[in-house]
């Protein structure tokens, strides 16, 4: 189906089931879809927080996937890891009722803005898209907003607003941006990732080329020129480029930087003194991410006092370096970096927070990305002071290679294995000295440990 054809089933009264509807994405799809007054259900493989959220806002949801779920549906929204041999797909195709991707569902919804921000990337995507939203609210221009993660300053991950702009954090995993219809479109930086969708680092530049080619001939790409591989895959696209770096050669740039537990910082714009930065966040890698904001500003000619505004009050994303609370003197925060060049930059970012021992509690995401990025990811966690590693978290794979964490602990010094969350909750109380700062990392839901480690403090 194409997503012109959403328009016929986008209406109020209509039914959607939503098979996956407890991801990130179609969970706060399936929040609008409902404001929309569409009538939304769906389905899930686990009981998660996210479901019962959905459940107490009037949402039915069954636990389990069968061809009996989609009865009364007039229309399927799937996650991209649901495939068509999934049972309630399989059931759809059969009947009859359409189905659709559900980056079609948030493209159809983009169509309506004048302006729409799709801020795409391989690290960075969350923190940037939050940032362009505190800049958008200083401003007044009352954004619709979807974010994978929560927002403190929304309480959400998503915003509904009346203005006529949309922004999106815009992912490339099964080339689900190309759904999208960008009239900004921010690339960050391109890096090899999802092996399991992308043959290699050429088959995802070509992916973000098509999707830098989607920005219509008055629209804007916002491009990171630091980055040898998001410059490349835009050559040759003939579109009005806006460039960030940290070099003379970026249109949008940073000067006079200092980097500690806070970073500060001038933005410049065609060598002009453009906003003073002083985040709340550390780590050079956020100064890139604030960059992008500001150039993304800078194209939709907002005023320097709204993006200083919105920058200095910017105070973070959920699990991106959240603080969790305090055990035994130790600090206790939460990352979701679960690719080597995320741990790279937060361990870049710990290192000027004044921790004598960094303890690193990794969770590994997927087979195989562990498998083929398995030396960028030991190479890196030996840069921490001490590794507790938990099992791989399958998410939509199962292990068919045979690797295991087990694997990585054998080339990590001063690392271990465990298998429950409960082994490491001891063995962090164990170790947990003033001093410490204890991460847990990953893209599952390793953030149980450290919750449960600063609830027992209490």
């Amino acid at each position: 189906m194409k997503v012109s054809d959403l328009q016929e089933y986008m209406r109020p009264e209509k039914c959607c089931h939503m098979v996956g509807i407890g991801g990130v994405s179609m969970s706060l799809l399936a929040e609008v879809l409902k404001a929309e007054g569409i009538l939304v259900k769906g389905s899930d493989q686990k009981n998660t927080e996210t479901v019962k959220r959905l459940r107490s806002l009037g949402i039915d949801i069954v636990i389990g996937q069968t061809a009996e779920n989609i009865e009364g549906a007039d229309f399927i929204i799937r996650t991209a890891a649901a495939h068509d041999d999934n049972p309630e797909i399989a059931a759809a195709r059969e009947r009859g009722v359409p189905v659709f991707e559900r980056a079609q569902a948030w493209g159809y919804i983009m169509q309506g803005y004048k302006n729409a921000i799709c801020i795409a990337g391989t690290h960075g995507k969350t923190t940037t898209t939050s940032m362009v939203t505190h800049i958008l609210m200083a401003a007044e221009k009352d954004p619709t907003v979807m974010i994978g993660g929560t927002l403190p300053l929304l309480k959400s991950g998503y915003r509904i607003g009346k203005g006529d702009t949309i922004v999106l954090e815009s992912d490339e995993y099964c080339n689900s941006f190309l759904s999208f219809y960008p009239t900004i479109a921010v690339i960050l930086n391109v890096d090899e990732d999802h092996p399991d969708f992308f043959s290699g680092i050429e088959d995802i530049k070509k992916s973000f080329c098509k999707f830098a080619g989607l920005v219509p001939p008055n629209g804007c790409i916002v491009a990171n020129c630091d980055d040898e591989n998001t410059m490349s895959a835009i050559k040759g696209i003939n579109r009005k480029t806006l460039t960030f770096g940290m070099g003379r050669d970026a249109d949008v740039r940073a000067r006079n930087t200092h980097i500690g537990k806070h970073t500060e910082f001038d933005i410049y714009y065609e060598n002009e003194k453009f906003a003073h930065i002083n985040l709340k966040i550390p780590g050079t890698h956020n100064v890139y991410n604030a960059l992008a904001a500001a150039a993304t500003s800078i194209a939709l000619e907002l005023p320097p006092g709204a993006v200083e505004k919105g920058l200095n009050e910017f105070v973070g994303a959920c699990r991106r370096l959240e603080h969790k609370g305090s055990y035994g003197g130790a600090e206790i925060y939460d990352d979701y970096a679960h690719h080597p060049g995320e741990l790279r930059a937060l361990l870049q970012a710990v290192s000027v927070m004044g921790f004598e021992r960094t303890i690193c509690v990794f969770q590994p995401h997927t087979y195989s990305r562990i498998n083929a990025l398995f030396n960028d990811f030991t190479e890196v966690l030996r840069g921490f002071d001490i590794v507790l590693l938990s099992d791989i978290y399958a998410a939509r794979e199962t292990n068919t290679t045979g690797i295991s964490s087990k694997d990585l602990a054998e080339q990590i010094p001063d690392s271990k294995y465990f298998r429950s969350f409960d082994e490491i909750l001891e063995e962090l109380k164990k170790i947990a000295q003033p001093g410490d700062i204890i991460i847990t990392v990953g893209a599952g839901d390793i953030y149980e440990v450290g919750e449960r480690l600063a609830e027992s403090a209490e």
